[in-house]
């Protein structure tokens, strides 16, 4: 299922943000380079904390997303306030999911610290296919946000 190369990923996004420490530049390219990664991706974006318990919407790449998510909503809400990985197999058994695009039917949620451990954002990737994220997405991508994100102040 996994067509991602990760190994070509990571060090595609190192060589470009290398040295780079504003977080919005950060997110842009990140989300860039994973969304055209991958034909499971539909959705791939940021969503950015810009005010106490509430998200807003960052770099994206696919169609409109929404605009505010707070920390008690959705899957990203979910992943902003617990700090943990969602890994949504199906969307419509998660019980608050936002439902962005009628389209999408699995998720992943990564939550993005920066390199105080202040909570920045959120990554999140939708799929238009059920089931389409595996442990090791993301655990390789966990693994590609604290490294990109760990010079952020």
């Amino acid at each position: 299922m996994t067509e991602i190369n990760y190994k070509d990923l990571r060090s595609a996004i190192l060589s470009l943000t290398n040295n780079e420490t504003d977080e919005i530049a950060l997110m842009a390219t990140f989300v860039c380079e994973l969304h055209h990664s991958d034909s499971r991706f539909d959705w791939t974006g940021f969503y950015r904390v810009t005010e106490p318990e509430l998200l807003k919407i960052g770099p994206y790449q696919g169609g409109h997303g929404c605009l505010v998510i707070p920390f008690n909503r959705g899957v990203c809400g979910a992943a902003a306030r617990t700090l943990e990985t969602q890994l949504v197999a199906d969307v419509e058994a998660f019980e608050g999911h936002i439902a962005c695009a009628s389209s999408t039917r699995s998720e992943l949620v990564i939550p993005v610290q920066n390199n105080a451990g202040r909570l920045i954002g959120v990554l999140d990737i939708d799929s238009d296919q059920p089931d389409a994220f595996t442990q090791e997405d993301a655990e390789n991508l966990n693994d590609l946000l604290r490294d990109v994100f760990a010079h952020v102040p």
